[in-house]
């Protein structure tokens, strides 16, 4: 699997009112069905005096989809959840939506349009994000390099992951696969051959679009 795919940066959240209706979206970003269950319960738990916690995720790997009503009227809450994961694209995302009743009955149109809501905002929250498969590499050089190195990076869509600083500053990357050469050009020219990036692995990392 070596094709690019969006997903949620962070965990996050977002509520809004609608008929005296509390609506709460949570999103997070996972990557198995253990950590979207963890990330379910622990909603669960949190909420436990909610009127509904109505989950839904989508996985990459195998392309798992599965959401839950929890009790509303069935394909009035988790159906719509799920549609609108569906509908932006992500990916190794969950999100779960906590209904706090507010004593006025929404209909099923009503529910549908108040739970796709709740999804949109949590997953504008979580702030979307393009991952690629990256080489991960590492450079070392002298502290007066760093600024620059840093800098000639983040220009180049480079991730810096780490820095490591002892005797001398190691920093560890990811980029691009295709924009490897590149890169490694970059540093050789700043430096006049000195630095040179040795690849350490590969990784799904975020990439700029």
């Amino acid at each position: 699997m070596d094709v690019d795919y969006i997903t949620v940066e962070k965990e996050a959240s977002a509520e809004f009112i609608e008929r005296k209706s509390r609506f709460i979206g949570y999103v997070k970003p996972v990557s198995t069905e253990e950590e979207a269950r963890d990330f379910i319960a622990l909603v669960n738990s949190n909420h436990r005096e909610a009127t509904h916690n109505v989950p839904a995720y989508v996985l990459l790997n195998n392309n798992i989809q599965r959401c839950s009503d929890d009790g509303e009227p069935s394909g009035t809450a988790g159906v719509p959840v799920l549609e609108v994961i569906l509908k932006s694209g992500v990916k190794d995302v969950c999100v779960v939506v906590t209904r706090y009743f507010g004593g006025v009955l929404l209909g099923t149109g009503g529910l549908v349009r108040a739970y796709s809501h709740a999804s949109k905002l949590a997953l504008e929250a979580g702030g979307i994000i393009t991952m690629a498969k990256c080489a991960v590499l590492q450079v070392e050089a002298e502290y007066s390099y760093y600024e620059r190195l840093s800098k000639l990076l983040a220009q180049s869509g480079a991730n810096i992951e780490d820095c490591v600083f002892s005797d001398n500053v190691k920093i560890i990357f990811s980029v691009r696969e295709q924009e490897v050469d590149a890169i490694s050009n970059k540093l050789t020219e700043m430096s006049n051959g000195r630095f040179v990036p040795v690849k350490t692995g590969e990784k799904y990392a975020k990439v700029q679009k």
